[in-house]
């Protein structure tokens, strides 16, 4: 179990500031309290209330879901207990400037776009986003392709990388002032690359052009290092958080001999360095991992670089949130609520709370969570029922 929230016998008030130190207890905010408590996997701690996200929204407005009301207070979540410092992508590279958007070819119905990334999608006419596109074309084919149309767009000195870092830095010294976790999100290796070269074609790629691979990670390394070094001028970070998705309904997209090549000397560097900047010297780095589909056989893999928490655990690839967390008492784990027994209804949800929340809370460090975002298939009445049996049980 990892406490990070010690603050040393001998600092002062001024250092305990939660950049120099950890913030007092006292002083923290009740989400930074009760997320801190989940990252140091505290058995019976009362469960930090969020979700995923959702796809629900509008057919919730038809059945009467309120307009006036925040989400946070009509669903009764917590606080903010963590501060999400961005700048290094999600599911796509951190291009400055992004690719120009423009429609390649119109199909009737539908139209060929080219998007930010650089990629060839077939989406509905006028409908670019809310759905999953296909996806035709990527814009690394070989080094040229890759030097020419891509590189330069991941310049990490490039001055608009350092847009708005006054307000960002005020935000987040505040945040870290309430003992919230600085969370450092980055696009993760493997997500990256088949954002650059697309899926199929990177198992290609793996064989056929390992040295632009390799060029491609050495500048995912780049930027990840610049804007992360430029956020810790002024915090000191609590996790490094990474977008990855590399399993799929069976287990890892990849081989372990491939991630251990192709990704892991690049996520040990750039921790490495990150650790070595740190303010607060005697503050743990969490690693978080973000991937959909079935993690179990990936999870030793990442372990072994130091993973601490993961997310979301979809449980129709196989993902038993409960069974995980036995076999695994200090990782910290989010998601593992099954969106389909959400859309059953209220007894499908007690049975499913029922098994997994009682346990899990007893162990500690995990936040329930759809398994992705809430579907429309889930009716508003049941989703507050299922709010409503989170908050009883879990506080």
């Amino acid at each position: 179990m990892k406490d990070d929230r010690r603050s040393g016998p001998a600092m002062s008030e001024k250092q305990q500031d939660g950049v120099h130190g950890m913030v007092p207890r006292e002083k923290m905010s009740p989400g930074a309290q009760k997320m801190r408590d989940t990252y140091a996997v505290t058995p019976g701690a009362p469960i930090y209330k969020r979700e995923f996200g959702y796809y629900s929204l509008e057919r919730w407005k038809e059945q009467g879901m309120p307009q006036d009301v925040p989400l946070e207070e009509l669903f009764d979540f917590d606080p903010p207990g963590v501060y999400a410092l961005g700048g290094c992508g999600w599911c796509e590279a951190a291009f400055e400037p992004k690719f120009e958007e423009k429609v390649i070819e119109d199909r009737g119905d539908h139209e060929v776009v080219q998007d930010f990334a650089g990629r060839h999608v077939l989406c509905f006419k006028g409908r670019r986003s809310g759905f999953m596109p296909d996806y035709l074309d990527h814009p690394v084919k070989d080094r040229k392709t890759w030097e020419e149309d891509v590189k330069w767009r991941l310049d990490p000195e490039t001055p608009v990388r350092r847009k708005n870092v006054e307000s960002i830095e005020r935000e987040a010294v505040a945040a870290a002032g309430e003992g919230r976790l600085m969370s450092q999100r980055v696009v993760g290796g493997y997500m990256y690359l088949r954002s650059l070269i697309g899926p199929e074609q990177l198992f290609y790629a793996f064989y056929d052009m390992p040295d632009v691979v390799h060029d491609c990670m050495k500048t995912w390394l780049a930027v990840a290092d610049k804007v992360s070094a430029g956020h810790q001028e002024f915090v000191t970070l609590d996790e490094f958080y990474i977008g990855e998705d590399i399993c799929y309904n069976h287990g890892s997209l990849i081989s372990p001999d491939m991630i251990k090549e192709f990704i892991f000397p690049y996520y040990q560097q750039l921790m490495s360095n990150m650790k070595s900047r740190q303010i607060d010297k005697t503050r743990h780095l969490f690693f978080d991992v973000d991937t959909d589909g079935y993690c179990v056989p990936v999870i030793p893999l990442y372990r072994e670089i130091g993973m601490d928490v993961m997310n979301p655990f979809e449980v129709a690839s196989g993902c038993d949130v409960v069974e995980i967390g036995r076999q695994y008492p200090d990782l910290v784990m989010m998601g593992g609520i099954d969106k389909r027994e959400m859309a059953k209804g209220r007894d499908a949800i007690d049975r499913m709370l029922e098994r997994i929340i009682p346990p899990m809370k007893a162990r500690g460090g995990y936040i329930p969570t759809c398994d992705h975002g809430v579907p429309e298939e889930v009716k508003y009445e049941d989703y507050l029922y299922y709010r409503e049996r989170i908050v009883e049980m879990g506080g």
